[in-house]
């Protein structure tokens, strides 16, 4: 018997900006309420996760300003394009995050919107401190090094 083969292809949609800004301390995988039309702009590699961050409210975790384009098959039952979407996350950790978050300069921001093995969309949220400039220009020294490190080790 033939095997099937998994043609479906991964979906990984990142927040490049967040590691340059930020200092990723706890990551933490949490699942996301969406409603049908969502789930299949996601699959189709239709999200943005620029200028998202997450909040909690009345003990559940909340990610705002996170754009899912509407569905170009929806009809009226299409959702809002930049809405807040509940994260699913277990109570211990959610009051884990909130002592954390009392801490001044301390933030929750999603760094990867994914689809995981059984289809449904994850995201990756880090609990995060931000940089200061010089911290954003010592990173910024450290990548033009290891590019020309790489350039070094290419030509020989």
């Amino acid at each position: 018997m033939a095997e099937k083969k998994n043609k479906t292809k991964s979906i990984n949609i990142k927040n490049k900006r967040a590691s340059f800004d930020f200092l990723l301390l706890d990551k933490y995988t949490a699942g996301i309420v969406l409603t049908g039309t969502e789930i299949k702009s996601i699959r189709a590699g239709k999200a943005s996760l620029v200028d998202t961050f997450c909040f909690i409210h009345n003990g559940e975790v909340w990610v705002k300003n996170m754009y899912v384009a509407e569905y170009s098959y929806g009809s009226y039952n299409n959702h809002a394009a930049r809405r807040d979407r509940k994260l699913l996350l277990n109570r211990k950790e959610i009051r884990k995050l909130q002592q954390d978050m009392k801490s001044p300069g301390f933030t929750l921001v999603p760094t990867l919107l994914f689809i995981d093995e059984n289809g449904r969309a994850k995201v990756d949220v880090y609990l995060c401190r931000g940089k200061k400039e010089y911290d954003k220009r010592q990173t910024l020294k450290e990548k033009e090094d290891r590019r020309e490190i790489d350039r070094q080790v290419k030509r020989y």
